[in-house]
């Protein structure tokens, strides 16, 4: 099972879009997929028009196991489970804390699906806290939108410091560009810069469109309702690209 944590410390960057969408796209192919919503905001759930279960909450979550498991939803779209978010998620810090080497919880917890899944999509809250050190342990990949504009950069600048600060493998992160709006020579000239200091970067580029911001009209992902437009390719190239990055020998067999 391959688990491909959606991240950034900057909040509105397109972390739910993508995971949402990237879910819906590996469950397309055949693969048996779940997509985690760890924000108490719950916008994954959301556009997947689901509730959570009214026994779930941050100590079952935490606890793991087989009444974990039974919180599953299936979604609208063959392929694709999710397990909602509950409120009680702000206060996954102050459950962490209280536990005993509570940095890997998070990875013991995720290893429980690794019979059932092939992948696991994190749509994760922003900022650093326990639980996102716990994430960043448990994933294969961290995938971080990055809107080209300097406050986005700097989050993301402070997001590599912090891994090397506290030793985490820096090879898990993995960067693209999201919400690009190529006729600004600001967007254009950040892309460049970051592009030529920082080779991890994705080729694909998000666009920044008004069919992505309709998934919260529609509330289901952009392949249902706008399969061919310019955003959805970009999604389907993003998904390539970490599939080409994860597992290049399969790829290349495609």
């Amino acid at each position: 099972m391959r688990i491909i944590a959606l991240y950034s410390i900057k909040g509105g960057v397109g972390k739910t879009a993508s995971a949402v969408n990237l879910g819906y796209l590996a469950a397309r192919d055949g693969e048996r997929t779940l997509l985690l919503d760890l924000d108490p905001q719950g916008s994954a759930s959301f556009y997947l028009r689901l509730r959570a279960p009214r026994k779930l909450d941050t100590r079952r979550l935490l606890k793991g196991g087989k009444r974990l498991v039974r919180s599953i939803r299936g979604t609208d779209h063959a392929g694709l489970d999710s397990l909602p978010a509950h409120l009680s998620y702000r206060k996954l810090d102050l459950a962490l804390d209280a536990r005993k080497r509570p940095r890997r919880r998070l990875r013991q917890v995720l290893a429980g699906f690794r019979r059932d899944y092939d992948w696991l999509f994190l749509d994760c809250p922003p900022g650093l806290s326990l639980g996102a050190e716990g994430i960043f342990r448990a994933a294969d990949v961290i995938l971080v939108p990055v809107i080209p504009t300097t406050l986005s950069v700097r989050t993301f600048d402070l997001l590599e410091m912090f891994l090397a600060k506290r030793k985490l493998p820096r090879h898990k992160l993995v960067p693209f560009f999201s919400l690009v709006e190529r006729r600004k020579r600001l967007h254009r000239d950040i892309m460049a810069e970051l592009r030529a200091r920082n080779s991890g970067f994705l080729a694909t580029v998000i666009p920044s469109a008004s069919d992505v911001e309709r998934m919260g009209l529609h509330r289901e992902p952009l392949f249902c309702y706008r399969p061919h437009c310019a955003a959805a390719r970009a999604y389907e190239e993003l998904w390539r690209d970490l599939r080409a990055r994860l597992d290049p020998a399969r790829t290349a067999g495609e």
